[in-house]
């Protein structure tokens, strides 16, 4: 029986990393009666990251969810700080179950477009440039997980239409052996030159939804807040971010182009010809296979998308109500009137719905045992250049290992009650406030788990589809983490 349950545990997850999960459930209370909460604490945060790091082997949601409760249950946060954590993160919540279920809805459209796009421009360089600059543009009014969500789409149709072509032509040369050994040898290499592909495109929208995420009220959930404390509109965030913001996605951009051309880092993968050639016969028959009911399927998708990108610009309503009102729309208006066809729309978000609120059980503990106290205390001891420096260096380093919504409440809230004390002048809290926002959005590209989108990729579909494991994202990052990190620092230095 015991065999039994060990092979039901986690499913078909590899025997060994069964044995470290159990390991962690079993040394975890140990350690908070012998070495104490803080510490107990922070091996939960390093057990919690190693799990997303083995998310190709086991969903996050299992290991993961284990020790969150394995925390509760042991009081090291009760469930009403869960609770409170998600109430706080409720839109993001909302986000996740209707955005980018509103977005499966648009798929038709999405792939026409980039599959068009995608045959006609040949440059891996300016297609790279094309796709980082649009998630850079796109993030800047609208939601990063909403055009990461975009790409997911488009990306995991693109290889449904290799891999469906692939198969119809193994069974079509069934009868023929070496015809079949042949095509299955060129297909397996292309395959893997376009998982390559792939990833690279993928990581170049994901790190641009960060470089135009920074720079607006809208961009990201910690730039609202920060607004909001600080007084500031639209216009006066966006410039009082430009002197960082603005080097930074130069710099971005240029690394975007660096990178491609150089092959570092795990970029460089060329989209094979014969893929490009599948890819083009696809677009072509979709276009002329175009009926009345098909454009107006795809013109209906196409003014959802301009309502969608209006609506999150002018922020008419929570991002959340916004995608339902486009399931709405767009169920409503392309044929869809059954339950089954609406609910794989949820498929995807779903799952990462309850994984970040798993994550909000960890920011509970975090916040709770006083995690990160040392550290913000260390910082609030600065002065003048050296605080703004040390916002900007401690806010990334704890959103690359945290999120960074909690991190920005955290600094924020600390620096404003220093102000209403007469600790902190209003001209160095509002340099304080431009530190922190940039420490929590530009360092944190660094791992999947410090931006929401890096995070929501890894846990796709798709990075199971192209092999997008955690540390081959970090090794991804990697170039992007140093150069947009150093000029982030360095217009910090010069121009605050």
């Amino acid at each position: 029986m015991l065999s039994a349950f060990y092979a039901n545990f986690m499913g078909h997850s590899p025997r060994w990393y069964k044995t470290v999960t159990l390991v962690f459930l079993v040394i975890n209370p140990i350690l908070l009666f012998t070495a104490g909460p803080f510490v107990a604490g922070w091996v939960l945060v390093m057990e919690f990251i190693f799990t997303l790091a083995m998310a190709l082997s086991c969903y996050p949601l299992l290991p993961g969810g284990l020790l969150a409760l394995e925390a509760i249950a042991l009081g090291m946060a009760s469930p009403e700080n869960v609770f409170e954590e998600m109430v706080v993160n409720f839109p993001v919540i909302l986000l996740l179950m209707f955005m980018v279920a509103s977005i499966y809805f648009m798929r038709d459209m999405l792939l026409y477009i980039f599959s068009n796009l995608l045959v006609r421009v040949h440059s891996k360089i300016w297609l790279s440039f094309m796709f980082c600059f649009a998630g850079g543009f796109l993030s800047a009014f609208l939601d990063a997980l909403t055009v990461t969500a975009v790409v997911i789409t488009a990306a995991t149709g693109f290889y449904s239409v290799y891999t469906k072509f692939a198969s119809s032509m193994i069974e079509k040369l069934r009868d023929s052996q070496g015809e079949k050994e042949e095509f299955e040898n060129q297909y397996h290499a292309d395959l893997e030159n376009f998982r390559g592909f792939l990833r690279n495109i993928m990581m170049h929208a994901a790190v641009g939804t960060a470089l135009g995420g920074v720079c607006t009220l809208v961009g990201e959930p910690q730039n609202l807040l920060i607004g909001a404390k600080m007084h500031w509109h639209f216009g006066e965030f966006f410039w009082r971010m430009t002197p960082i913001t603005m080097p930074t996605l130069v710099a971005g951009l240029l690394t975007c182009a660096l990178v491609e051309r150089f092959g570092v880092a795990g970029y460089g993968y060329q989209l094979p010809e014969r893929v490009r050639e599948v890819l083009r016969d696809y677009a072509e028959k979709e276009n002329a296979r175009q009926d009345e009911g098909s454009r107006a399927k795809l013109l209906t998708q196409a003014l959802a998308g301009v309502f969608l990108i209006f609506a999150l610009a002018f922020h008419i309503a929570e991002v959340g109500l916004i995608g339902l009102a486009v399931i709405i729309a767009l169920t409503s208006l392309n044929g869809i009137n059954d339950e089954h066809s609406i609910g794989r729309a949820f498929s995807e978000a779903l799952p990462f719905t309850c994984l970040l609120t798993v994550f909000f059980a960890i920011v509970a503990v975090i916040h709770h045992q006083g995690l990160f106290a040392p550290i913000v205390h260390w910082t609030m001891s600065k002065q003048g250049n050296a605080q703004l420096e040390a916002f900007f260096l401690a806010s990334g380093i704890l959103s690359a290992v945290s999120d960074n919504v909690f991190v920005a409440t955290i600094y924020i809230t600390e620096a404003y009650q220093a102000h209403q004390e007469g600790l902190l002048s209003r001209e160095q809290l509002e340099l304080v406030a431009v530190a922190i926002n940039t420490g929590t959005n530009i360092p944190s590209v660094a791992t999947p788990n410090g931006q929401a989108a890096f995070l929501f990729l890894l846990t796709s579909a798709l990075a199971q589809l192209i092999r997008l494991s955690y540390v081959r994202m970090l090794i991804l990052a990697l170039p992007y983490t140093i150069v947009m990190s150093l000029t982030a620092y360095i217009s910090l230095r010069l121009f605050l």
